[in-house]
């Protein structure tokens, strides 16, 4: 199939398609016109590559483990597989512990703020915000 058909069967442009061809993902032949041509196999494993982006996979882990994949959710054993999925868990759960404390220092600022709003009340020192520890509460 043609890089438009691949295009439309998966919903990746062409033009990520073109990447992920250029970062070994997938691999097409060429026509003798050139066009490049995609084996019926292809919109599969376009499909798997976007569902190991969705798990924040990197595409250089994804070329590393893709030979491991047997349908859209299963990945084989495969030496190093289960290494990288558990490295990319813990990298997605220190980002979720940052996003927690980035959350809770953005409430506090926010509730020190609004606090703040009338003339009455003391100004705003961002320095106890970033270090609630600091701040005597």
């Amino acid at each position: 199939m043609l890089i438009g058909e691949l295009s439309r069967r998966t919903g990746v442009s062409e033009r990520l398609l073109r990447y992920y061809e250029r970062v070994e993902l997938i691999r097409s032949e060429r026509r003798a016109n050139g066009y490049r041509d995609y084996a019926d196999e292809a919109v599969e494993t376009v499909r798997q590559i976007r569902g190991l982006l969705a798990a924040g996979l990197p595409t250089r882990v994804i070329r590393q483990i893709l030979p491991c994949a047997v349908d859209g959710v299963t990945l084989l054993p495969c030496p190093g597989v289960l290494d990288h999925l558990r490295s990319q868990l813990a990298a997605l759960d220190r980002r979720a512990a940052d996003l927690a404390t980035a959350r809770h220092l953005l409430r506090e600022t926010i509730a020190v703020t609004e606090s703040a709003a009338t003339p009455a009340q003391p100004r705003l020192r961002l320095s106890e915000v970033a270090h609630p520890s600091n701040s005597g509460r």
